[in-house]
């Protein structure tokens, strides 16, 4: 990415105009511009635009899909979760590159007054980098600095498909300023500047530091009101390559259904006399007050959906009389219940004080509610139920939530956490690599309170799949700054090879919050491990040539991979299987019978070495590999091995797993298996 055949970036928008003009009811230029919303013309050539399905058919159909991202600094307590050794290596090693990686942040903004983004220590930016500090909305040129380099932001695609801004009725600011928090958040986590005494209302309190303390930010705001639109975010991502990034990130995912490769654009206490003690998550500490249990039936269980039914229904569902100075039981019944939504109707219902939700899947989670709540599971929920239906006034006190270092076991899977397998590619093991995601404490904006309990704070801890992403585009950073020469999937291959899938206590990792088993469908190749994977010894290597062929496998037409490409492709036939892409892992989701795979490990080491193979057979399945030994004389050097994969059981339509390690005595090159048997 980064050439097209246009001189000029004038040059692309006259021929899309052109383009326009050639399909639309008028052939003047200006009837054309009209329907662009984005032109991208400085890193690829292409356009989004309003266009009606007829005249999109007559381009090979375009399409505008709406993508809305999923719910990313930490403190240091989360620096030994990914084996940082107090980050002694990554400054080092961000020292020793004086500070030259930059990091592209496609998300809601930033805000840039946050001490997270001071850059104190930061040498002068260096002169590779192209991009701007757009000035908008309570945003100047000053807010940017030696660390947030760059700030641009992008509503055109947002406007096309719902309105104007303000129609919202949301707070925002029409510039790089974030209203939302949700990028403030990935943005400090992947390279927020080292900051004492941090902490959320007197929890986890510490140094808060991000994994590459010392990379560079450039910021692309292209999410709105958590939506993200492809037209916008596709103009972002023209931008941010021009403007020389080394790493995109973006915490950002479609809605379900998955869309295909070519539609794809990113605590309780005191119960009765026996003081029995209900773990969940609080912010504030309360007095011994009586309780008040709300069935499934009532007002605060209903979810987001039928907000405005239950304000009508208020005096009949929460009876004042009731609940007034009591603390109000709570249910979460569908996975859509709005948790602090409930604490809302606990509020404006008559005066309930303080609120106790039951939600098994996320008692580990901290949110902050407008009444003080707290979390507790289906089976703590069952004992509250026996207490208050026996005792003739029942209390209860909530206590204030502690935090708790070096518990075991952790690492675990959070129960939100996305899982696999992948519906697109089943040969494709996903998810790629886990990383922390959990109550994780990063900067804020205060002007973002919904997420807060209309409360502002600086920090905040949220809890999301997407807040994994910033942890892995740090790492991804800080192996670009020692490996500048590497592509994207050596790096990725470098942090999935060297995932552990242990937990602190040598076992398997399980998932939350009952510690049921997991599969790589759960934990991919596992848990992120930097001072690993800043020396993998061997790598999975694949370029774009590669891409074309494994396109090629899943259905692409000529006219798809033109459009991708820009030149005639061809694919032959037949295509090379799905299974034999040059991924770190290995999967074959459809194995009838006896087959083969190939894999090709380039060597990055210090003189010879030999790497022997180690296999972990799948249930039901033999598994043998050839050669068994790989020797390497020198680093670059690559190697080809396959591995024969014999069942004499099938797996019943379910995947079973296992795992292929070269090591050498110092390395360990991990890859799982996942193989589906369906005949014999």
């Amino acid at each position: 990415m980064g050439e097209h055949s246009h001189p000029d970036s004038e040059s692309v928008t006259r021929a899309n105009h052109e383009l326009f003009a050639s399909i639309t009811a008028t052939a003047s230029f200006h009837g054309a511009e009209k329907v662009a919303i984005h032109h991208y013309t400085k890193s690829f050539r292409g356009f989004s635009a309003m266009l009606t399905a007829e005249q999109a058919q007559h381009l090979g159909g375009i399409l505008i899909l709406c993508v809305k991202y999923f719910l990313a600094e930490s403190t240091e307590y989360i620096a030994n979760l990914i084996d940082l050794a107090e980050h002694e290596v990554v400054v080092s090693v961000f020292e020793s590159r004086k500070s030259d990686v930059f990091v592209g942040v496609v998300d809601t903004g930033i805000w840039p007054e946050s001490e997270s983004f001071s850059d104190k220590g930061l040498g002068l930016v260096p002169m590779k980098f192209k991009g701007e500090c757009v000035p908008g909305d309570n945003f100047t040129l000053s807010n940017c600095n030696r660390k947030i380099i760059g700030a641009r932001l992008y509503s055109q695609g947002f406007a096309a498909a719902n309105g104007t801004l303000e129609s919202s009725n949301h707070t925002f600011f029409r510039s790089a300023r974030d209203s939302d928090g949700h990028a403030t958040h990935t943005a400090s986590t992947i390279a927020g500047s080292k900051v004492e005494n941090v902490g959320l209302f007197g929890m986890a309190r510490g140094i808060a530091r991000a994994r590459a303390p010392n990379a560079r930010l450039a910021i692309y705001k292209a999410c709105w009101f958590n939506l993200c639109f492809d037209a916008d975010i596709l103009s972002a991502l023209d931008d941010a390559i021009h403007d020389g990034v080394d790493i995109l990130s973006l915490s950002l995912g479609p809605l379900p259904p998955q869309p295909i490769y070519f539609e794809n654009r990113i605590q309780l206490k005191y119960l009765s006399g026996e003081f029995k003690n209900f773990e969940g998550c609080f912010f504030e500490p309360s007095g011994n007050e009586n309780l008040q249990w709300f069935n499934s039936r009532e007002c605060c269980s209903c979810s987001r959906s039928y907000i405005n039914k239950c304000k009508l229904l208020q005096e009949q569902y929460l009876d004042p009389t009731l609940i007034k100075g009591k603390i109000v039981v709570c249910m979460i019944e569908t996975v859509t219940d709005s948790r602090r939504q409930k604490s809302i109707f606990v509020r404006e219902g008559g005066g309930g004080i303080r609120m106790i939700l039951i939600d098994p899947s996320v008692i580990d989670i901290g949110f902050q509610f407008v009444k003080p709540s707290t979390l507790i599971s289906q089976e703590e929920a069952q004992e509250l139920q026996a207490y208050m239906t026996t005792e003739k006034n029942p209390v209860a006190r909530i206590y204030p939530t502690q935090t708790l270092l070096k518990t075991k076991p952790a690492l675990k899977m959070a129960a939100f956490s996305s899982m696999g397998s992948n519906i697109i590619t089943p040969d494709i093991i996903k998810p790629d690599i886990t990383a922390p995601g959990v109550n994780i404490l990063a900067a804020w904006s205060p002007v973002a309170t919904e997420e807060t309990a209309e409360r502002a704070v600086n920090y905040n801890t949220i809890s999301v799949p997407s807040i994994s992403c910033p942890h892995v585009s740090a790492v991804a950073a800080i192996l670009k700054s020692r490996q500048p020469s590497w592509s994207p999937a050596a790096i990725m291959s470098a942090i999935m090879t060297t995932a552990t899938v242990l937990d602190n206590n040598n076992h398997i990792i399980l998932r939350g919050p009952n510690g049921t088993q997991t599969t790589p469908f759960d934990y991919g190749s596992g848990h992120i491990n930097l001072n690993a994977a800043m020396n993998p010894g061997l790598v999975y290597d694949f370029d774009s040539h590669d891409i074309i062929k494994f396109l090629c496998r899943t259905g692409a037409t000529p006219a798809q991979l033109k459009n991708l490409t820009g030149e005639g492709n061809y694919c032959q036939n037949p295509p090379i299987p799905s299974y034999n892409f040059n991924y770190p892992s290995i999967g074959v989701s459809n194995m009838n019978g006896s087959l083969s795979i190939h894999r090709t490990v380039t060597y990055y080491g210090e003189g010879p070495t030999v790497y022997v193979a180690q296999i972990n057979y799948p249930t039901g399945v033999n598994v043998s590999g050839s050669p068994a030994e790989l020797k390497f004389t020198k680093t670059g050097e690559k190697m080809s091995f396959r591995v024969d994969f014999i069942p004499f059981k099938k797996t019943d339509g379910s995947f079973v797993f296992g795992d292929l390690t070269w090591g050498n005595g110092i390395h360990r090159v991990r890859s799982p298996l996942g193989l589906n048997v369906l005949s014999l």
